[in-house]
């Protein structure tokens, strides 16, 4: 196989990069090879699941909790006009 040196990569992208590798328990290069592949199309693109929101779970005080689901509490109406008008246009 052979070998490619990648110059002139910033500091962001390598620290990026190792992170992405951490993430997954692989290596950059390993990391690096498979997005290239993916890249070329040779490799179906990875569906990354995110958990961004997992840290949030339960950190809301009751009160938080109370205040967001009055805020919220306008979606679960629904507006008669509204529906009959799309039923209205609905083609179907």
């Amino acid at each position: 196989m052979a070998s490619l040196s990648v110059r002139g990569l910033n500091a962001e992208t390598v620290a990026t990069l190792k992170s992405m590798a951490s993430e997954e328990g692989s290596s950059v290069n390993a990391l690096v090879l498979r997005l290239i592949d993916q890249g070329l199309g040779k490799l179906p693109r990875q569906i990354k699941r995110h958990h961004d929101l997992d840290a949030l779970m339960g950190a809301w005080s009751a009160e938080e909790a109370a205040a967001f689901d009055a805020v919220c509490r306008d979606f679960e109406q629904i507006d008669p006009a509204l529906w009959r008008e799309t039923l209205a246009s609905d083609p179907h």
